[in-house]
């Protein structure tokens, strides 16, 4: 029954031990470049708001 799941009698085959690695590191890589990405935004949302609360704190300009 093992055998038959696997597909055939030689065990894993090293070309799909490789690609499931390859996809592996991909899927990492792409965590570690959505976490940065979430800092990013983070950030820029921040100083957003900070430049908005700086700009209601102005005195109105004389017309």
């Amino acid at each position: 029954m093992a055998k038959a799941l696997l597909g055939h009698v030689g065990g894993l085959d090293p070309r799909m031990v490789s690609e499931m690695r390859r996809l592996q590191q991909r899927i990492r890589d792409l965590e570690a470049e959505l976490t940065r990405l979430q800092a990013q935004n983070d950030a820029l949302a921040a100083q957003s708001r900070d430049e908005a609360f700086s700009l209601q704190d102005r005195e109105p300009a004389l017309t």
